[in-house]
């Protein structure tokens, strides 16, 4: 498997996590749904796997220049617990900007209006960024 860094000098700098991100800044953190056995094959998961230092058999928090959150092993509410431990760890890295994408809305089959309010504490949170299809359930 393919696995590249695509790490660069220039900070990502976005208001919202963007819809396709091929590059980040040094401190820049790609926050991708993952599985408990962290097997990155498809999704964001495969592209935090190729460019951003996901490491293969870890589904859970830091690794590289990304961070995973487990979304595939139940409904939502086995999300949340997840989430939660997510935004205190950002919380107390503000160094970092993290760049929550639509976790769980692709490959786990959620959708915005399930997962979006998970992440109600994270939108007064100064360096985590989150989709704009977020916004409406904050």
């Amino acid at each position: 498997m393919e696995n590249s860094s695509a790490i660069t000098d220039t900070a990502l700098d976005a208001k919202y996590t963007p819809e396709n991100i091929t590059a980040l800044g040094r401190n820049d953190i790609f926050v991708f749904g993952s599985n408990l056995a962290g097997m990155h094959g498809g999704g964001a998961a495969r592209a935090a796997f190729n460019r951003f230092g996901a490491i293969w058999g870890q589904g859970e928090g830091l690794q590289g220049n990304s961070y995973a959150i487990p979304t595939m092993q139940g409904g939502v509410e086995t999300i949340k617990p997840y989430v939660d431990t997510f935004i205190e760890f950002a919380k107390s890295n503000p160094s970092l900007t993290f760049y929550v994408t639509k976790i769980g809305c692709g490959i786990a089959g959620f959708n915005i209006k399930e997962i979006a309010p998970l992440f109600r504490e994270a939108a007064g949170v100064s360096n985590i960024r989150l989709p704009k299809e977020f916004e409406a359930y904050q």
